[in-house]
């Protein structure tokens, strides 16, 4: 009886320490949670619940990493659906395409439909665009990444095409003749059906071809680690998705320091050796990237003005999708969408701004509108707030006016030189610590440091500030929000791997559809940069800037009509 008594002692003593084990271990995880930390495969989502890999959210694409565990409603993944359904790109018959059989520009030519036709203001152009390769042989698919603008050089006159993909290697090109006189057409192949494939590759396989860092400190010792949105392997890692938005961003923790010693954010650098040797034939400065497509015949056409007086330039309500959107003339832009007003002189500004505060938001061709404004307007002058060169926060005022700039970058992934962690804020979040009004101006640029992530981690971003603006907009409808879209850059072999006008193409049509109908208004940078004649530039000319800030300014102090 005794033995049984003593069976029984034991058992409930090793059911007791098993307790404990489960206690100390539970307790463990509790406390790497807490500290921002977690290791392998398991993620933290935005409700802060943890899940293993076998609870993952079906979706028709492979999901991105740390988004694997991030659940969205029905709504949210329809939405995500079309919007990939809307970029989807064509592509070459199967097998891989020899260099000889990819897109030769010089080879390739264009010609003007129906040229003899009688040209008016207000008439639709069309252009045919005949793609061939390097053997001279016409080319039988699509999926060239083409763009293409009618000028008036004497006349500073331009505006955008639209391009029309027929997936036989001929290309429709439309334009709107927006102006009298002669009128030139121009094509360019920005990458050929090969190269995108490629792009496309490395988008998807390889969004750490940039890398970022963070620095930690304690004292006299310090530690750097390498972070991204989504860290491989088992090494543990710092967590500091963000609680209110559920933005991941992860650090490999460092070895003696804690999560909590990080004191600066910045770009680590750019991967080399991303294309094998047949690939890199692709991507080629003088041969095919960003090369003009020559006519097969006259380039220009005449057109005459309209048989009526035209009483104005606008034709129809703000589409962010439409295109054209507007077009220049003697350099100055022209939206077909909104009344611009030429905000020439400093005074003209001041008189719009007074009174107002103004929040900018994005990336450096956002603080282009700062730095153009901070310096045209005298009675506005930068306080030194200390802050890294070219990176910020910056904040200018005019007391005498009550005026007050601010400009700020979004929250990671930012490829600046250093960031103070303290100042990683996202979007989203300041949106919501905004009260709002009709003395609350709001510009908001995001897109150009997200260029080599898969879109999904875009898309996520853009949901996130979306939510934020509604809800502003809902408390104070007074508010006035204005979306800078993205712009074309100068593209070299090396910069088309990581910040492609493809890449920057895709991003915009995804902010353009996820943005419209919710209450803001649009600045088309990148028809406006398209348009121009000055050489393309990731921060355009300053007369480009100055046509931005003027139909920015122009929703914040519309003419009276």
């Amino acid at each position: 009886m005794w033995r049984d008594s003593f069976r029984l002692q034991i058992f409930c003593l090793l059911m007791a320490v098993l307790a404990i084990v489960v206690l100390v271990h539970n307790f463990f995880q509790l406390e790497h949670l807490d500290n921002d930390t977690v290791s392998g495969s398991n993620w933290i989502t935005e409700n802060n619940v943890q899940h293993s890999l076998s609870q993952t959210t079906k979706t028709t694409r492979k999901p991105y990493c740390s988004y694997t565990q991030q659940t969205s409603s029905k709504r949210e993944q329809e939405e995500e659906e079309t919007l990939l359904a809307a970029i989807q790109w064509p592509k070459p018959p199967g097998g891989k395409i020899a260099f000889a059989q990819s897109t030769d520009p010089a080879q390739s030519d264009f010609v003007i439909v129906k040229l003899s036709r009688f040209f008016r203001v207000g008439d639709e152009l069309e252009v045919l665009v005949r793609m061939k390769d390097f053997q001279g042989k016409p080319k039988q698919y699509g999926g060239d990444y083409l763009q293409a603008r009618i000028h008036s050089p004497l006349l500073k006159a331009g505006a955008a095409g639209r391009i029309e993909d027929c997936h036989n290697g001929l290309y429709k090109v439309f334009f709107t003749l927006l102006w009298p006189g002669e009128v030139k057409v121009s094509v360019s192949l920005v990458h050929p059906s090969e190269a995108i494939q490629v792009l496309l590759r490395l988008r998807e396989e390889r969004p750490d071809r940039v890398y970022f860092k963070s620095s930690f400190k304690s004292g006299r010792y310090s530690e750097t680690t390498e972070c991204n949105v989504c860290l491989p392997g088992d090494l543990p890692v710092c967590n500091y998705t963000d609680l209110y938005t559920g933005e991941p961003w992860f650090c490999y923790k460092p070895r003696k320091l804690s999560c909590a010693s990080r004191i600066s954010h910045a770009k680590g650098g750019y991967l080399k050796g991303l294309l094998t040797p047949e690939e890199s034939l692709f991507f080629q400065s003088d041969v095919n990237i960003k090369r003009p497509i020559l006519p097969s015949g006259p380039d220009s056409v005449i057109v005459q003005p309209k048989a009526f007086t035209d009483s104005g330039s606008v034709d129809r309500a703000e589409d962010p999708t439409a295109s054209p959107s507007g077009y220049y003339y003697e350099d100055q832009w022209r939206s077909r969408t909104h009344w611009i007003h030429n905000f020439n002189k400093s005074d003209d500004i001041t008189e719009c701004l007074q009174g107002k505060v103004v929040h900018l938001f994005g990336d450096s061709t956002m603080r282009q509108w700062f730095e153009y404004l901070t310096a045209f307007v005298p009675d506005l002058v930068e306080f030194n707030l200390r802050s890294p060169k070219n990176v910020g926060p910056f904040m200018s005022v005019d007391l005498k006016h009550n005026i007050l700039l601010k400009f700020r970058c979004h929250g990671p992934p930012i490829r600046f030189s250093t960031v103070f962690s303290s100042e990683l804020h996202y979007i989203a979040n300041e949106l919501n610590s905004i009260v709002g009004g009709r003395n609350t101006v709001i510009a908001i640029t995001i897109w150009s440091h997200f260029s080599t992530f898969p879109v999904e981690v875009y898309i996520r971003r853009l949901r996130n500030i979306r939510r934020s603006i509604i809800q502003l907009l809902d408390r104070s409808p007074e508010t006035l929000i204005t979306i800078r879209t993205a712009n074309v850059q100068e593209l070299g072999p090396e910069v088309s791997l990581f910040n492609s006008d493809w890449y920057s193409f895709q991003l915009d049509s995804v902010m353009r559809k996820m943005f419209s109908g919710i209450g803001v208004h649009f600045v088309d940078a990148w028809e406006m940069s398209v348009a121009h004649y000055s050489p393309h530039n990731l921060h355009p000319h300053k007369v480009i800037v100055k046509n931005q800030i003027d139909a920015f300014l122009s929703y914040v102090c519309p003419l009276q009509t």
